[in-house]
């Protein structure tokens, strides 16, 4: 295909962007009282447009930074983890040591973004910077930061919910000081980027042609890497989070054919500030309560579909095996699978007694709340343990699980999009959950046929949809609606919302779909050898496969009903049965399930009274607990 004219591209832009914001002025104009538009143009209208073409162009400039040093196409601070870390640098100063704000929200912020930094090329430096792992750690690092910055809002509510849209990256102003703070640094780091082009464009080429010039590789990386880092940095601690800026420049830089990396980083920088200035002026016009969605939460939903397109177009690899039930000699006994149930048993009645609760409560008024929440959390982490094997096993890939493949996100999905346009209440839409679980697992497996079902990829595309349902329940939190704070409790892994009635049907779920998982071992043990081996074999592969996926969809759909898209129950619970011995299909199929219904009622216990009376999501407990086990097993495949 013929590379898009540059000076077109440019030309649309810049025509859109001028006529959107000539309409915004004329309607600022028109709106109010003369002496109180000149007012908002000059202390906030005309700040927000000049904000928005600095922060463009910085974030633009960064990820093309990080892109150049890393070889990564898809390297920016979202995908990084960076702007994560920087917001909850920020957000932990503010409620845990409030005086550390004296030190300011810039160096803060950098604070957590050069923590971010470090733990992603701690994990990655030995595999050599591989694109997507890279990425892949970096997402998971923003998801894990993401998270405990939401667990610390749900805590400080009251007074954290003007920052909690802040985060959102509002580029709202009242007046110029973060404009020219911001227009100093981007200035400096330009300067930096430029005095950096000759190494930069060398290390384009490759390491070994950089080395051969005598150029010192590490330190060119640590300079590029410290701009990007710093720039990142200033800009999140002044307007939150914006991501699909430093996605989007670059890619659309490269698409108009510039390949020098003089030409790259000028073109970068102006259709990153072009890109971001259109983005929040449409943000503004078309807001219902003039202008209060950020345009972070815009741009979010333009970067995940933007991020599948980059996935897609990047080489396919294939896959390293895993060890499967045939090769591998099980050692788990029938005795510690009676020792795990018997464990489970009596954590049950333990959860639903041993409680801290006020002095004069009533222990059978309690339990009559406690119990829906124990069996719930029970039935969800049964269900999404035995979904995690199953994707597992079908995936060849021990990383994979509902929540990091996408499945659980495309129920959330479902049920946000449903519970705003329908209003029905949260424990009518099973049906809804089930229709989106389908229709993510169908897009993953049509997405990861085109990379040979490469497990960082396929694991990339879920967080891509994990992104996407973030960004509406954001939006939807910001947008005043009050279901709006239900859904983020929901969101995070809250049992709260169960109740007697979603306990039974959840109980009679799980009694008919775990079972039936039971009967897909003679097909995913043939599968496991390989498809040509297992059509031999007689197994019709489309029937089969189709089976599979339904089964494994309903088990994650019902199990995120309850507990919320993110618990990596579906991630954890497989890999701790392999750990105890369990390699065979049953085995460990009915290990994973015991305990995942034991960490799922475990973590609902300590949720209820780590922090009494303040209570913390299970799922975000979980989260804590897989997250960190992703990152360590992702660095011991790399040894």
């Amino acid at each position: 295909m013929k590379p898009i004219s540059a000076f077109a591209l440019a030309g649309i832009c810049i025509i859109t962007a001028v006529v959107v914001t000539a309409g915004n002025y004329s309607t600022l104009l028109t709106r109010y009282p003369l002496p109180f538009a000149t007012l908002l143009l000059e202390q906030s209208f005309w700040p927000r447009v000049v904000i928005s073409l600095v922060c463009g162009a910085g974030l633009a400039l960064a990820g093309l930074l990080f892109q150049r040093v890393l070889q990564n196409p898809l390297a920016e601070p979202g995908t990084l983890g960076i702007a994560a870390g920087a917001n909850l640098s920020m957000s932990a100063a503010l409620v845990f040591a409030p005086n550390l704000l004296v030190m300011g929200l810039p160096l803060l912020a950098l604070m957590g973004s050069a923590t971010a930094i470090f733990i992603l090329v701690a994990l990655t430096a030995r595999q050599g910077f591989v694109p997507l792992s890279v990425i892949l750690v970096g997402m998971v690092i923003s998801l894990y930061g993401n998270s405990l910055n939401t667990l610390l809002v749900l805590f400080n509510h009251d007074y954290l919910s003007d920052l909690f849209s802040w985060q959102a990256g509002t580029l709202t102003q009242s007046g110029w000081r973060s404009s020219e703070l911001l227009f100093i640094t981007l200035i400096l780091a330009l300067l930096a980027a430029l005095l950096l082009r000759r190494p930069l464009t060398v290390m384009g080429l490759s390491d070994q042609h950089a080395n051969a010039l005598g150029m010192s590789v590490l330190q060119v990386r640590i300079m590029a890497l410290g701009v990007a880092v710093v720039l990142s940095a200033m800009i999140t601690s002044q307007v939150g989070i914006i991501s699909f800026i430093g996605l989007a420049a670059p890619a659309i830089t490269k698409a108009c054919g510039l390949r020098r990396f003089s030409q790259q980083l000028i073109a970068t920088v102006l259709a990153g500030a072009l890109l971001l200035l259109l983005v929040d002026q449409l943000a503004l016009r078309y807001s219902p309560t003039a202008g209060d969605i950020p345009a972070g939460a815009v741009t979010s939903l333009l970067g995940a579909p933007l991020l599948l397109i980059l996935l897609i177009r990047q080489r396919a690899v294939s896959p390293p095996q895993i060890p499967r039930g045939s090769s591998a000699k099980p050692t788990f006994t029938t005795l510690q699978l009676s020792m795990l149930l018997m464990l489970l048993l009596l954590v049950l009645p333990a959860s639903l007694w041993f409680n801290r609760e006020p002095s004069n409560a009533m222990a059978l008024h309690l339990l009559a709340w406690r119990l829906p929440r124990v069996i719930g959390a029970l039935c969800a982490g049964m269900m999404l343990a035995c979904a995690g094997v199953l994707i597992q096993r079908l995936t060849n890939n021990v990383m994979a699980s509902p929540e990091l493949t996408g499945i659980s996100s495309g129920a959330a999905l479902a049920i946000i999009l449903t519970t705003v346009l329908t209003h029905e209440p949260l424990a009518s839409l099973l049906p809804a959950a089930i229709a989106g679980s389908v229709i993510a697992m169908m897009l993953l497996f049509l997405f990861g046929a085109r990379s040979q079902f490469n497990p960082e990829k396929m694991v990339l595309i879920g967080l891509s949809f994990t992104s996407l349902a973030s960004s509406l329940t954001m939006i939807l939190m910001l947008s005043g609606d009050p279901r709006a704070l239900m859904l983020l409790n929901w969101s995070t892994g809250s049992t709260a919302n169960i109740d007697e009635e979603m306990a039974i049907v959840a109980l009679c779920i799980a009694a008919i779909l775990c079972p039936l998982a039971l009967l897909m071992q003679r097909w995913l043990v043939l599968l496991g050898l390989g498809q040509l081996t297992a059509q031999s074999m007689g197994i019709n592969l489309r029937r089969s496969n189709l089976l599979i996926l339904l089964l494994a969809s309903l088990l994650t759909a019902a199990g995120t009903l309850l507990v919320g898209p993110l618990s990596f129950i579906g991630l954890l619970a497989p890999q701790c049965a392999r750990s105890l011995g369990a390699h065979a299909f049953r085995q460990q199929l009915c290990a994973a399930a015991l305990l995942g219904g034991l960490l799922m009622v475990l973590a609902d216990w300590l949720g209820r009274n780590i922090s009494w009376p303040w209570p913390i999501s299970a799922g975000l407990l979980t989260a804590f607990i897989g997250a960190p086990w992703f990152l360590w097993q992702q660095r011991k495949r790399s040894n």
